[in-house]
């Protein structure tokens, strides 16, 4: 149904249309709601539509059907030991309970479908109970053509993230790509994806072979329309509408008109959080405060003060309330700031370092994002470390890229040109160019040197866990992570904290029923996503953690809202595969 149908009454309203936002609809509408989903943005999906799509779900159904029957127990211990005290474990049980029901449920009933990551390690491989793959989901690719006129309105991944013009590609096949020279299956793959893109680009502004976060969200919001979820845009929420200690439903603001939707069972929060807000990120997050995000520019904080504004309360301040990563920036040529995720692409590969402004290193530069910049803050006492500069030779930016430059790009000149890239012709000319003691800067480099030789990193252990090493070059001994640097010409892109998303958010109960300020329930309103409270206590487990979580609440949120509706949705609902 088009968003033309603006509905007057519902069961519940749902604010937001990324993945959490859309799965609430979606699991609300499959067990027989009546589903409205409101987005005050023209576009749907938020941040999801630009995220990597991956959904960790320990215990599920692959792992399963392959043997692996002891991960929930083993998900519980690395859970407990890297989270402790800082969310309710009440939290993070029911995650692990729910979580793989969640998945097989939609797969089973709306065909979401999902792969293994079957290579891709938890985070923190210093932690017992962390899994060396399979946790991890990936969203199978899908076609924006079953969208019809609504692919024109799903948010687009961030234009670096695509080639060509628009064509998307995963990580898997971007390896096979840039081997491309010297394999026949990489030649094959992308001559068929490029003839696809070609054919796409005649009839559509972009690519139509959807992969990631785009294919998660459009295979979403496909299952939705199906079967009759509601989905207006532009429309803001002005307010929730509480009526006797109830969220009965909402007051919007449409075409300059103002509307009331009633929802019978209640309004689900689905935000997104508060990256892109100025001015919660300068009252939530340390100091230096980021200065950017690539999150949807609607994730400013609007539905937690709606939220607020009805009587809940946020949760509990955490280390730094946010989940990161380094980022480094560049003006594209619309005058628009470019903001690139250094997540897995370069700073585990060997062949480069990062160092502060003294010229020191500071962090072991192949853990995870999310702990690389937590390095950086923490080290940033004297204020060395925000921002820092990642360092590397031409041959390493020739095998890896650096950021928003590809590998194999044959001139830097336009990088440099702009202020992204600093070269140098050698160590001390390029201390000199970043501000830094030359000598300081050289003897890092000298020392790193004699580390990437012998295989061992003595100051910061790099390519040590399983996850370090699954993100360097396999080809490359005797540690995966670690290479020289050659003595000329050398470059380096600042690198500066960036928040992915958010971690501080509406308190909520297992069921994802929001609490007020006596702990006690709201009735009828519902939180999931970066609205909710951290389930985690904003720690970083795996791939996918921040869409897990907000899928399994999201999940648990439209089955308490639906519990009592007529059909008795607990004898509909089919039992997961997972758990024959």
């Amino acid at each position: 149904m088009t968003d033309r149908a603006f509905p007057c009454t519902v069961d519940l309203v749902v604010l937001g249309s990324g993945v959490a936002g859309l799965t609430a609809a979606l699991t609300a509408a499959l067990d027989g709601l009546s589903c409205v989903v409101l987005e005050h943005r023209p576009v749907i999906g938020g941040t999801s539509a630009r995220s990597s799509g991956s959904v960790w779900v320990p215990d599920n159904r692959y792992m399963r059907d392959a043997g692996r029957m002891d991960d929930r127990a083993e998900a519980a211990r690395y859970l407990d030991a890297l989270v402790g005290d800082l969310a309710p474990q009440a939290m993070r049980d029911r995650f692990l309970d729910s979580a793989p029901q969640m998945q097989a449920d939609l797969e089973n009933r709306a065909g979401i479908a999902f792969r293994p990551l079957t290579g891709a390690p938890d985070y923190r491989q210093d932690i017992p109970g962390a899994a060396p793959g399979w946790r991890p989901l990936e969203p199978l690719p899908f076609d924006g053509r079953r969208l019809w006129a609504w692919f024109d309105r799903l948010g687009t991944p961030l234009p670096e993230l695509m080639i060509l013009g628009g064509m998307m590609v995963t990580r898997a096949e971007a390896a096979q790509l840039l081997r491309a020279d010297r394999s026949l299956s990489g030649a094959l793959l992308g001559l068929r994806l490029v003839a696809r893109h070609a054919m796409d680009r005649v009839r559509h502004r972009r690519g139509t072979r959807l992969v990631m976060g785009n294919a998660l969200v459009a295979r979403l919001l496909r299952a939705c329309l199906d079967i009759g979820v509601r989905i207006v845009t532009d429309t803001e929420t002005t307010a929730i509408n509480v009526a006797q200690g109830r969220a009965a439903g909402v007051h919007v603001r449409r075409d300059g008109a103002d509307h009331t939707i009633t929802a019978s069972r209640g309004v689900v929060l689905a935000g997104g959080g508060f990256p892109a807000s100025a001015g919660w990120r300068a009252r939530e997050l340390p100091v230096p405060v980021a200065e950017h995000t690539p999150a949807a520019p609607g994730a400013v904080g609007r539905t937690l003060e709606l939220g607020l504004a009805a009587g809940a309360v946020l949760g509990p301040a955490g280390l730094d309330n946010a989940l990161w990563f380094p980022s480094s920036t560049m003006r594209r040529a619309d005058g628009t700031l470019a903001v690139w995720p250094h997540i897995l692409l370069d700073r585990a590969k060997p062949g480069s370092l990062v160092v502060d402004r003294t010229g020191k290193r500071f962090v072991n530069e192949a853990v995870s994002y999310h702990e690389f910049v937590r390095g950086m803050y923490r080290t940033n006492q004297t204020g060395t470390s925000v921002p820092c500069w990642m360092i590397c030779d031409r041959d390493f930016i020739r095998r890896y890229g650096l950021g928003l430059i590809r590998p194999r790009i044959p001139y830097l000149r336009r990088y440099i040109k702009n202020g992204y890239l600093t070269e140098a012709p050698d160590i001390r000319a390029l201390a000199r160019a970043l501000d830094m003691a030359e000598e300081a800067l050289a003897d890092t480099i000298t020392r790193f040197t004699g580390f990437a030789q012998r295989g061992q990193d003595e100051d910061f252990h790099r390519g040590e866990t399983l996850y370090e090493q699954a993100n360097g070059d396999a080809a490359h001994g005797p540690n995966p992570c670690l290479g020289v640097i050659g003595n000329g010409p050398l470059y380096a892109v600042r690198l500066e904290p960036t928040p992915l998303g958010t971690s501080r958010g509406l308190l909520a109960d297992t069921d994802a029923r929001v609490l007020d300020g006596n702990d006690a329930a709201i009735p009828g309103l519902y939180v999931c996503g970066n609205d909710m409270q951290s389930a985690f206590g904003g720690e970083y487990p795996g791939a996918g953690a921040q869409l897990g979580q907000a899928m399994c609440f999201a999940w648990l949120a439209a089955r308490h809202a639906a519990r009592d509706n007529e059909k008795k949705v607990e004898d509909t609902w089919p039992v997961p595969k997972a758990a024959t």
